[in-house]
């Protein structure tokens, strides 16, 4: 059995997010990662004696590009952070007729098709292979869902995230293609992010906030920032709701220890500890140091 942690509760998402009614001691903190420097500084705070950590994904006024971001550097921040648990708060796009923007999608799979990112925290020196097959939270996505009841949001559980590379929207023939492999929703930013938190043993979960038909429904318009900015607008103050409601539900929960998630590391380390090279065993201090400390 897991030794006994308090939750920190992450959020990724925009500028909006962590304006929540009822969060107290907030401070920004800069931090450092040896993976680099991450996408802002982290907003701590407290809600109803929870633990929260706040990570504005794109920086503060939205300054990086979703190829730009420095995902291995954002999760290994909310790993040194203490934080246990993540709900990625994300713009997606819609390619199904019924989640028409507005509604909110507890996505339980992915589709990576990203190919300029670096997607793993493992590498020459250090290599493990972790398992992807469930990609989010279980128990996580049912706080939401639950938390969702509590708030006037339509709520979509279950779904395929269609990861592209970006900054440009898909073509047409593009959207339909993904459309034919059974993907609900289509955005740029929860690929590697999912992977990392994942080898981070973070559990992790996406709420995925459509904003637009993306290209190819016949009967709305082709998608442009404009439009994508209005929506988010409107789902702000919702998606801050999802928050605070799932917030105390997290809090609440004493079966999280016990979640696959914190242990998904536990065979997947691979090189032999005798050959594993110093700086590797360093740089992952925190992102593995449940196993390596113990070697």
């Amino acid at each position: 059995m897991s030794t006994e942690k308090p939750p920190v509760l992450g959020i990724i998402g925009g500028s909006g997010v962590y304006e929540i009614d009822g969060l107290t001691n907030t401070r920004w903190e800069k931090t450092s990662s040896p993976f680099g420097e991450p996408s802002d500084s982290l907003l701590f705070g407290e809600l109803n004696g929870l633990q929260m950590v706040f990570l504005p994904r794109h920086g503060r006024g939205h300054r990086l590009p979703p190829s730009e971001i420095n995902y291995c550097a954002n999760i290994d921040a909310l790993k040194r952070a203490g934080v246990t648990d993540v709900i990625s708060v994300s713009a997606v796009g819609s390619l199904r007729d019924p989640l028409k923007p507005g509604t909110f999608v507890i996505v339980d799979q992915f589709i990576d098709r990203t190919f300029a990112r670096k997607k793993s925290f493992f590498g020459s020196g250090l290599v493990a292979h972790v398992s992807m097959a469930h990609p989010v939270c279980h128990r996580l996505g049912d706080h939401i869902e639950v938390a969702a009841k509590g708030v006037d949001i339509e709520v979509v559980r279950g779904g395929t995230y269609m990861v592209m590379e970006g900054p440009q929207f898909s073509s047409l023939a593009e959207s339909e293609l993904y459309r034919s492999w059974g993907c609900d929703v289509i955005g740029m930013t929860n690929m590697p992010e999912a992977k990392l938190a994942r080898e981070a043993e973070i559990c992790y979960a996406t709420v995925a906030m459509v904003t637009d038909y993306d290209c190819w429904h016949p009967n709305h318009d082709d998608v442009t920032v404009d439009a994508i900015i209005k929506v988010l607008l409107a789902n702000a103050e919702n998606a801050r709701g999802l928050v605070r409601k799932t917030a105390p539900l997290v809090e609440a929960d004493r079966t999280a220890n016990n979640c696959g998630c914190r242990t998904a590391l536990e065979h997947a380390l691979i090189t032999d500890s005798s050959i594993r090279t110093p700086e590797m065993v360093e740089k992952l201090d925190a992102v593995a140091g449940r196993l390596l400390n113990a070697d």
